[in-house]
């Protein structure tokens, strides 16, 4: 760093010592500040992500297809963070992730990694700055040793090992007493979500199993975010911007006008959504 320090006078400075003396004053040193801990800490945590499934790549045809989505719900796709799934894609495809993060990033959605796909989809991914997911049902499993026989027993006893721990895995509901208002995203994590009271618009609830809502639904509620079809949402009052069950979703303008302001429950039938009023 520099420090000037002009000195004017009509008479000549015969003093040395006090003009050396002035800018000494005037020149200030800037230390670094001292933390009493470390700036960064890295914690693990699961977090909903949106997903979309890559079928082909044309960039006409995703043009079309962002431009649609976007215009039904600007809101849902603003600065949205997404996770393009590779595994419905031809393996011998190949994609110019930097020209299709660039195409998503126009129409507000951020693409933040890949998920699955062939090993040189992974890597052109990896060249175009994005993170490389594995595929949820296939995750690697690795084994020191290489002997067969030892090899196959030591599968089998992961095999029931994680059959034990799903089963008897007990599953947390969350329950929030309180309304929840435009801009809070409430999550719960292998459990149902119970909100006793109404879900403002702007608001976001999501659960990886059931959503239930003793009041009216007039937010974003995204049921079984990890994929479970069995997953789904009641309400008392069905007023919502949008649902999803297992990633199949609908915003206001698609549902059936009939099913409004009505006890509903959403459910997921032949992977489409279903709309049925609740008897109370």
């Amino acid at each position: 760093m520099t420090t000037s320090t002009t000195v004017s006078s009509s008479k000549p400075n015969t003093n040395n010592q006090d003009l050396f003396s002035e800018v000494s004053n005037t020149t200030q040193t800037t230390k670094p500040s001292e933390s009493s801990g470390p700036c960064l800490k890295l914690k693990a945590s699961l977090l909903p992500m949106t997903v979309l499934e890559l079928h082909r790549y044309d960039t006409e045809t995703i043009d079309h297809e962002l431009r649609e989505k976007t215009r039904q719900a600007p809101d849902f796709f603003e600065n949205l963070p997404v996770v393009i799934d590779l595994e419905k894609l031809d393996s011998e495809a190949s994609i110019p992730f930097t020209d299709l993060v660039a195409q998503c990033l126009s129409f507000s959605i951020k693409v933040v990694a890949v998920r699955g796909g062939h090993p040189s989809q992974q890597l052109a991914a990896k060249e175009a700055g994005l993170g490389v997911l594995a595929k949820q049902k296939d995750r690697p499993v690795v084994i020191a040793n290489t002997d067969d026989e030892s090899r196959i027993e030591t599968v089998e006893v992961i095999k029931e090992v994680v059959k034990t721990v799903v089963k008897n895995e007990h599953q947390q509901s969350k329950i929030v007493h309180h309304p929840i208002r435009s801009g809070q995203q409430v999550y719960a994590a292998d459990g149902d979500l119970i909100i006793m009271a109404s879900v403002s618009a702007g608001a976001e609830i999501l659960a990886d199993g059931n959503i239930h809502v003793y009041g009216t639904l007039r937010g974003r509620a995204l049921a079984g975010v990890k994929g479970n079809t069995s997953a789904r949402i009641f309400c008392h009052s069905l007023e919502a911007e949008l649902v999803s069950v297992a990633g199949q979703y609908k915003i206001s303008e698609d549902m059936d006008t009939s099913q409004l302001k009505k006890p509903t429950q959403v459910y997921l039938d032949n992977e489409s959504l279903c709309f049925k009023e609740i008897d109370l």
